[in-house]
């Protein structure tokens, strides 16, 4: 299997079908920027859209992996190659990425130890280094599934952040016996994660179009910033817009726009 001569095949079967990048990419409710990768080489398509791909262009999965057209007699010896290859190269990536993921749980381990022996030498006993203890495992519960999954880890690592954060205020606040800590973390936690749970909607749904994906994350975050700022106003009195806001939301504004407008650029430019 080579991503090379599969996107030269793909970009001949669509050329057999008197279809362009961007056409092909309507059918398929994507963007002819995700065609042109496949057809230079760069990607392979997503196996969520492998099946109608290749019903538009009249071929089998096995002839599209395969980069292509099989003759029947040598078709099931094909099909054993390309599945032992897609075998073969899940299996080298979850390797790899549970070297990384080791590497750095035992990073974050002596990190840990080096503090709460730092802490005991000077303290006596475990002090401070708590917080950093409480800090390290609940960054460590977020990242380590991305690090070992990859684009398939952020979903658990979102469940992750959205579980473990109201409690990690309120231990916070004991630690370091400050309640506002958890009065005001807690609300602003719920805020931030309503946020997050936002952008991850908005880039899963446009996976294809991060350019446009970032832009409405920046729009999204200018009422975010009116939130937040409403809610620290009623909370500890703080004013609700300043100058630094104002300038604030303009520079957000500026950066949205620069997206979106570089996205549709983009697409110009490709579906000539």
């Amino acid at each position: 299997m080579n991503q090379i001569d599969t996107g030269k095949f793909i970009a001949g079967c669509r050329k057999e079908k008197g279809l362009t990048q961007a056409q092909l990419a309507e059918k398929l409710n994507i963007t002819d920027r995700a065609v042109s990768k496949w057809e230079t080489g760069k990607c392979m398509p997503d196996s969520s859209i492998m099946l109608e791909l290749c019903n538009i262009l009249g071929i089998t999965v096995n002839e599209l992996l395969s980069g292509e057209r099989i003759e029947g007699n040598h078709y099931e010896e094909k099909a054993n190659e390309n599945l032992i290859e897609l075998k073969r190269k899940d299996e080298n990536n979850m390797n790899r990425n549970a070297i990384i993921a080791t590497i750095y749980t035992i990073v974050m381990v002596i990190g840990i130890m080096v503090c709460c022996i730092c802490d005991i030498a000077i303290s006596g006993a475990l002090t401070w280094s708590l917080i950093v203890l409480s800090s390290v495992l609940v960054a460590w519960s977020i990242s380590f599934p991305v690090i070992l999954l990859g684009k398939k880890g952020v979903l658990t690592a979102m469940i992750a952040i959205s579980i473990l954060i109201v409690p990690f205020m309120y231990i916070l606040s004991i630690l370091i016996k400050v309640n506002e800590v958890f009065r005001i973390g807690a609300i602003m936690s719920m805020i931030s994660l309503v946020f997050l749970w936002i952008i991850y909607m908005i880039y899963h749904r446009l996976r294809e179009r991060k350019l446009l994906a970032t832009g409405i994350t920046f729009l999204f975050a200018i009422p975010f910033t009116f939130l937040i700022n409403t809610t620290l106003s009623k909370m500890i009195g703080e004013p609700v817009v300043d100058v630094w806001d104002i300038l604030s939301v303009f520079i957000l504004f500026i950066i949205a726009a620069a997206f979106i407008i570089g996205d549709y650029a983009w697409k110009k430019v490709t579906s000539r």
